[in-house]
């Protein structure tokens, strides 16, 4: 039986956002599974806001896999840019999900890759400033860390 996928899958799947590399990112994060094949990887640009808090000025995606995974991608990077890194982290995979209108039950992975490549992307950050990498109680952290 073929999957059913929302107009917003179809939509970020045929016309993904902020597809690409950043040259010289603050931070890249890579989640990947391997019973699927799918991979994304994650590249950040972080600026700061007039309060001096470190914001996503710039994110962008690559990845390899089926329509929900490229989806997930693209409605994930929509969704923290230009928000701050402590917002940005808070951002779960059920809200990815919710914001392309569903997936099918067994595409609900492809949304928790995108948050987990998103935490990789932010400790690659964090640890290039100087600061420790924070724990993702297993890929569906519900935590903000102290940027």
């Amino acid at each position: 039986m073929p999957l059913t996928y929302s107009e917003k899958v179809m939509d970020h799947f045929s016309n993904p956002r902020n597809v690409g590399e950043i040259e010289n990112p603050d931070g890249v994060g890579e989640a990947g599974n391997p019973q699927c094949g799918d991979i994304m990887k994650i590249y950040l640009r972080v600026g700061k806001n007039a309060d001096g808090v470190p914001v996503i000025d710039d994110v962008k995606f690559k990845t390899f896999g089926c329509a929900s995974a490229i989806a997930s991608s693209s409605m994930a990077t929509e969704m923290i840019k230009g928000k701050t890194v402590e917002e940005a982290w808070a951002m779960t995979n059920v809200a990815v999900a919710e914001a392309l209108d569903g997936l099918p039950p067994i595409k609900m992975h492809c949304s928790v890759l995108a948050e987990e490549a998103i935490h990789n992307a932010i400790n690659d950050y964090r640890v290039k400033h100087g600061m420790a990498a924070v724990e993702a109680s297993g890929g569906h952290s519900h935590h903000a860390p102290h940027a």
